[in-house]
């Protein structure tokens, strides 16, 4: 994909280079609707050269830059799928058009599953590492310079970065707790049996985005943190079916929290690299 044209287009019309960019997952934008963004620059995808309309409920399409917490910040509220049938370098775009903006910093936030029991609904969880299952890397085909061939991804989610968001929490009187993401491709909910093979390998929670986004964002030379909104038990564990409606309800209920945790996480940032 070629993100010449977006890129012209954003660097016209964008106030600033932000200094992080803040990608919303299902049922998180509320937060894009706050007394500062509504002040901000709205730009949709679908005025960005290549960019098609968002097609899942819980995903506005939008680039919002704001001040916000006194940072100059883009709120990306939606995001693209591989589930949906989008090509990879459609699904790492913005990651690399805020690398070639020169973005220093990217919170990445999803809904996700718990894989263990003991994980409850409607809290949210520091992304430590992940585990890849969807199938592809975003990496593969030619080179992108000036990102390395062979990244080290290490300390793909950095310590420091990980350690102030647990910091915000405990502002808010909340003990975040840090784990692993299983990133799967969907958009079928998991079966019970995968659920329990996923907390074999170790991972916390599952979900169905931000792998790809990770890690393009560290080859374009980003620091990385991550946030998973606990919507839902995975298969297996209660005795009940899963639906999308009832992700996006247990999102729009912690919404406020969630807000709560980012502000606070805007507010001390300090962008320092591990």
């Amino acid at each position: 994909m070629d993100i010449g044209p977006a890129l012209e287009l954003l660097r016209q019309q964008m106030p600033f280079i932000p200094e992080l960019a803040i990608v919303l997952g299902s049922g998180l934008g509320p937060i894009a609707h706050c007394g500062e963004a509504s002040e901000g620059t709205v730009i949709n995808f679908r005025q960005l050269p290549g960019f098609p309309d968002q097609s899942v409920i819980g995903h506005s399409g939008k680039l919002i830059f704001c001040e916000f917490e006194n940072k100059k910040v883009v709120f990306q509220a939606g995001r693209f799928h591989y589930y949906e049938g989008h090509p990879m370098p459609l699904v790492v775009a913005p990651m690399r058009i805020y690398g070639r903006l020169g973005v220093k910093s990217v919170l990445l936030t999803n809904a996700a599953g718990a894989l263990k029991p003991d994980i409850k609904v409607g809290s949210l969880m520091v992304i430590k590492d992940h585990i890849n299952l969807q199938g592809v890397n975003p990496l593969v085909g030619l080179n992108i310079e000036p990102g390395p061939r062979f990244p080290d991804l290490t300390s793909l989610y950095g310590l420091r970065l990980r350690q102030q968001l647990v910091a915000a929490g405990a502002r808010c009187n909340l003990e975040l707790s840090e784990g692993i993401y299983v990133g799967v491709t969907g958009p079928s909910f998991e079966t019970p049996a995968e659920i329990m093979a996923f907390r074999s390998l170790g991972g916390d929670v599952v979900g169905m985005s931000t792998v790809p986004e990770a890690i393009v964002a560290k080859h374009e030379g980003m620091l990385v943190a991550g946030v998973s909104c606990i919507t839902n038990m995975g298969a297996g564990i209660l005795d009940r079916a899963i639906d999308h409606t009832d992700v996006l309800d247990i999102s729009n209920t912690i919404s406020a929290t969630f807000e709560s945790v980012v502000r606070e996480f805007v507010r001390e940032l300090v962008v320092v690299a591990d």
